[in-house]
């Protein structure tokens, strides 16, 4: 698709490894799986999702903005809204919005 064709993401997200099971498993990346936020980018830009090691596993629009995301990194959902004072969307990437480049540990895409 598109989205894992972007030359350069505009940011990286890196992720722990109960996320990498959930995207794998075709689920959306929740903030509660995010430990790392880098980059400075829009809500829609595509950003990198990076595993623990740095090898990076998946690509997506994100949901939120760079400072935004940063706020809600490690939260659970309920949480969220009591962070940024809005309602917001429960995934910082929703599936349909994403695409895994690993499988099991093999790499589907190129480095």
């Amino acid at each position: 698709t598109w989205i894992a064709g972007q030359l350069e993401p505009a940011g990286r997200l890196t992720v722990d490894a109960g996320a990498i099971g959930a995207l794998k498993s075709g689920k959306s990346l929740l903030p509660a799986g995010v430990k790392l936020v880098s980059g400075n980018f829009s809500r829609g830009d595509t950003v990198a999702i990076l595993s623990p090691e740095g090898r990076e596993i998946a690509r997506g629009l994100v949901a939120y903005d760079a400072a935004d995301a940063v706020r809600i990194a490690g939260l659970k959902t309920a949480e969220i809204e009591n962070v940024l004072g809005y309602e917001a969307r429960s995934a910082m990437i929703h599936r349909d919005d994403l695409v895994v480049s690993v499988v099991g540990d093999q790499v589907l895409a190129d480095e």
